[in-house]
């Protein structure tokens, strides 16, 4: 019988984070591990028909408000009715602590916090989330991180595990068929396209983005914007595009299940993100081939492939930027999933190191 693992989350949509784990679930042995998912929202999110699909369950909580007596004792409720899950792993950034908390003085003995970020918004709730990831390490057996800098900011010198935002890279091997395919269903023919695949909130740094493009469309009236992804910013974007005059050259995807196709589309990749912990998207785009222009605020961690991955200051012009994305559209595609796999971000090898943990913890 396999050994039950439940991943404690907002909600399964197309994020990074989301995204990494359908990755591993995928690819584990699911004779031996099963994940079920503890959610945070009532609507029915993107992968939660795989996640069935896949033999997984999907169990549902309110949103969490980490100070809410209620909530902490609807939790506990749970973890007592659900006495199968010895390891509970926790992807709620700051907040995770409440969850950790719950777990603790219910007696699960492997509780895990993993942090996906080097950051977070400095809005009015940073303080109070600064407040309870503090206290993540009290209630944590374990402490994983998506990267090095992901991990230093959340656990503040302790130790931890670094699990790889790994992908499957054979599905990223550039096709210039499938390239002319998805050029030809979007309209994108004959165009330099510039992508992006990233929700729409701060972090990801759209406005910046548009701006940017903005300057590259002055230079190359034959560009296209590519965005992939959605979220809660995106009508403050399509007005800023209008605003702009540029909103004839912007595609907007919105949230996909074909990212891996869509990238063969792009000519380049740019994420001018405020922070990251390591994007898996980075990850996908140099699988894929693409040459990346990348904020420096990202760690230099996430360059796993030679050559493909630049870094610009935030504080130099949109213009600086344009230019540099249009000199680094100079070049010919080739295959760097070698470098991929060599780098430990092969979802196939990755998968067994975590199935090893998983089993040596539930026994």
């Amino acid at each position: 019988m396999a050994i039950q693992i439940l991943h404690v989350v907002t909600y399964m949509g197309r994020g990074g984070l989301e995204t990494m784990l359908m990755n591993y679930y995928r690819h584990i042995d699911r004779d031996k591990v099963q994940f079920d998912f503890l959610v945070h929202r009532d609507f029915e999110a993107d992968y939660d028909a795989e996640i069935l699909s896949l033999g997984g369950r999907i169990y549902h909580m309110p949103r969490l408000i980490p100070w809410s007596l209620s909530y902490r004792k609807r939790l506990k409720e749970f973890f007592r009715a659900h006495p199968e899950y010895s390891i509970v792993h926790v992807h709620q950034d700051c907040l995770s602590s409440v969850a950790l908390q719950c777990a603790k003085e219910c007696g699960i003995p492997v509780r895990i916090a993993h942090s996906h970020n080097s950051n977070q918004d400095k809005n009015l709730k940073y303080l109070i989330k600064r407040y309870y990831m503090k206290k993540i390490p009290r209630y944590a057996t374990h402490l994983f991180a998506c990267g090095k800098q992901a991990g230093e900011w959340m656990f503040n010198g302790l130790p931890y595990t670094i699990l790889a935002n790994a992908v499957d890279t054979a599905s990223y091997i550039y096709s210039p068929k499938v390239s002319d395919q998805v050029r030809r269903q979007l309209n994108l023919t004959e165009k330099l396209v510039v992508g992006h695949v990233g929700r729409f909130n701060p972090q990801k740094n759209h406005e910046f983005l548009i701006d940017v493009f903005h300057e590259i469309a002055k230079r190359d009236p034959n560009a296209q914007l590519l965005l992939v992804g959605d979220g809660d910013g995106i009508q403050s974007i399509r007005e800023k595009a209008i605003a702009c005059g540029i909103e004839n050259k912007i595609t907007f995807a919105g949230v996909r299940s074909d990212v891996s196709d869509l990238m063969q589309a792009m000519d380049v990749f740019v994420f001018p993100s405020l922070y990251e912990g390591l994007p898996v998207t980075l990850i996908e785009a140099q699988a894929a081939g693409l040459r990346c222009i990348i904020s420096d605020t990202i760690s230099r961690e996430c360059v796993v492939s030679l050559g493909l991955v630049t870094s610009k200051s935030l504080a130099d012009s949109p213009a600086e930027w344009a230019a540099h994305i249009i000199e680094q559209a100079k070049y010919t595609r080739t295959d760097h999933t070698g470098e991929i796999r060599n780098h430990g971000y092969e979802i196939t090898d990755a998968a067994k190191k975590l199935e090893r943990f998983y089993l040596e913890q539930g026994v």
